[in-house]
Parts: C-alpha cells; sequence; structure tokens
C-alpha cells in the first residue's frame, strides 16, 4: 500500500502531526505501507495540486479542507479550515469516519492522537513528548516572552530550523521524529550547524525589529519588505513591547507578500479580536489568537495598505 501524508510545511505543529498519523499508519493501519511526505504552504493562488493525490491514502493534517474524492483522511483545528461554505457542507456529508475537525484544540497533532486513540483504539503515548511539545509550541504556551525568545528547549530549537533554514528540511525530519528525541535530532552536525547560525540571526533581527516597530495604541506594527528577513520569531515584538496586546507585520516570505497577525499570549486583558475572522475579510484565516494574510510574490503594497487598514482596526478597539 501507498500512502501519502500532507501537512503544513515548515510549521512544529505539522511537522509532528505528520510524523504521528504516519506512525499510527506503520503500527496499526498499514504496516509495511510505502509512506511519503508533501508539504503545503497557504499561497494566495491554489493551495492542493490534486495530481498528487496520488496514493492508495492520501491524508491531509494541520491544514485546510480539500473536497477531492481521493483524500481519503483528514484532521485540523484552524478556525478557517474550510475555503468555502460548500467545502464545509461537503465535510459535513462525508461518511467515511476518516476526516475530523475540531477547533478547540491548541495543536492538531493532540487532536489527532486524541482521535486515533477514541476512534481506532491507537496508542499513542510513546509519542508522548512530541504531542506535549506541539501543544505548547503551537498553542504559545511559554511561560514567558523571554522563554520564548532564548529558546531553551529543543524542541524550540527544532521549531526554528523548520520554520527559517534556508534548506527547508521539513520532510527529512519527519520520520525522525517518530524515533528520536528533539535532543538528539538537534544534536545532529546537519542540524546543530543550522541552528546556531540561525539563532544568530534570530537575535539579530531583534535590532531589527526593534528599529522598525511603531506603537499605536495596543498594536506593535512593522514593514519587514526591504530586509534580509524572511521571517521571525512571533514572540519578539512582545518581548520588546511587553504592553502591547496585538502585532502586525508585512514581509516578502519569497514566495508570497505576508501578513502576519498576532496576539499577545501574555497581554493583562484577554484580546477582545478574533484574528481568524479578520484575516478571512482579506482571504486569509488562522485561529482566535493568531493570523495570516497571503497575497501574490510581488503583491507588497497591496500587503502594506491591508496590514495599514488592520492596523488602524485593532488601535481603535
Amino acid at each position: 500500500m501507498r500512502v501519502r501524508v500532507f501537512y503544513h510545511d515548515r510549521c512544529f505543529d505539522g511537522a509532528c502531526s505528520a510524523a504521528l498519523f504516519s506512525n499510527f499508519v506503520s503500527r496499526s493501519l498499514a504496516p509495511g505501507a510505502r509512506i511519503a511526505h508533501t508539504g503545503l504552504f497557504h499561497r494566495a493562488d491554489h493551495l492542493f495540486d490534486e495530481s498528487l493525490f496520488d496514493s492508495d491514502e492520501n491524508a491531509i493534517v494541520d491544514f485546510k479542507y480539500s473536497p477531492c474524492d481521493r483524500v481519503t483522511w483528514w484532521f485540523d483545528h484552524h478556525q478557517s479550515a474550510f475555503l468555502s461554505a460548500a467545502d464545509a457542507e461537503h465535510f459535513r456529508r462525508d461518511t467515511s469516519g476518516r476526516k475530523f475537525y475540531d477547533a478547540g484544540y491548541k495543536s492538531c497533532t493532540k487532536f489527532i492522537a486524541a482521535i486515533l486513540g477514541e476512534k481506532f483504539g491507537f496508542d499513542s503515548s510513546h509519542l508522548k513528548r512530541l504531542i506535549h511539545w506541539a501543544d505548547i509550541i503551537d498553542g504559545a504556551q511559554y511561560a514567558s516572552a523571554r522563554d520564548a525568545i532564548e529558546m531553551p528547549h529543543a524542541a524550540m530549537k527544532l521549531t526554528l530550523i523548520f520554520e527559517s533554514a534556508e534548506k527547508n528540511v521539513t520532510g527529512a525530519v519527519i520520520p525522525l521524529l517518530e524515533t528520536e528525541s528533539f535532543e538528539d535530532i538537534v544534536g545532529r552536525p546537519e542540524y546543530s550547524a543550522v541552528f546556531d547560525e540561525l539563532f544568530e540571526r534570530h537575535m539579530q533581527s531583534i535590532d531589527v525589529i526593534r528599529e522598525r516597530a511603531e506603537r499605536r495604541g495596543g498594536v506593535v506594527w512593522f514593514d519587514l519588505i526591504d530586509t534580509q528577513l524572511t521571517g521571525y520569531n512571533k514572540f519578539v515584538p512582545y518581548y520588546l513591547f511587553p504592553e502591547s496586546t496585538y502585532t502586525v507585520s508585512v514581509l516578502d516570505g519569497g514566495f508570497r507578500a505576508k501578513i502576519s497577525v498576532g496576539s499577545n499570549p501574555w497581554a493583562a486583558s484577554e484580546p477582545r479580536r478574533n484574528l481568524a475572522d479578520l484575516c478571512e475579510s482579506y482571504g486569509g484565516g488562522g485561529h482566535p489568537r493568531v493570523g495570516a494574510i497571503s497575497y501574490g510574490p510581488n503583491e507588497f503594497e497591496r500587503a502594506r495598505a491591508t496590514a495599514a487598514e488592520i492596523v488602524s482596526t485593532l488601535a481603535a478597539e
């Protein structure tokens, strides 16, 4: 049997979700199956190349819903899981018993573990550290902004590698997550060297954001399009501006102009705005506490204009 697992690429929770589901396949669903992994990104144009749904079982984890009949498994926890009302209705009409959605979970990995245990009797306790750290990282459940910035734990280090390495290594690491500790993976020479370089850049990015950031009420806003940064640690703004409530940024992601919208996990009061709803109104999506919008690779002025509107909306609260 051939199984292809599609996952949210360059994402710790996406990688852990893929590793957990793959482990379920090899231990329970289809021992001996040939498993392939394919990363997915949120883009302004199409999300799915349906020609890649080429296996006996095609699973999507931690990513939007596809109504293609060749998709046989699906798990997601994002509020913005459905691209259209028609997709949501297609999901509701599904009778396979293999497609699952619950926006109440902070991580898709923990959601998958719960479903596989409840519905299929799969014991994932041997991957409890994987599940634990996916929930902390995707749910932004760090003890403090300093902890999130200094990355004292191996899982945090691996997150930086996934998100920022020039060469995308997520697909290569997914099989390792089933059998090796985070410490052993990050300690491999090919990854430890990458982390050291990325961490130095990460620390330099703090200075760039400090220079670029502007405050409007409880909103921190910055434009990174003309810098060398294609990403940044989303907790840096709250480390620099602990009294802030929201962050809005725009950057050149290479294949997209990306607007990121987030809220401070350590804010004195719970943010009132649902950021998934706000981003959906511009064609994006996410979770109530964090969201993003993707435009075309050269639509920088459009991205800046959208970011400015969002800043005004959040600052008015």
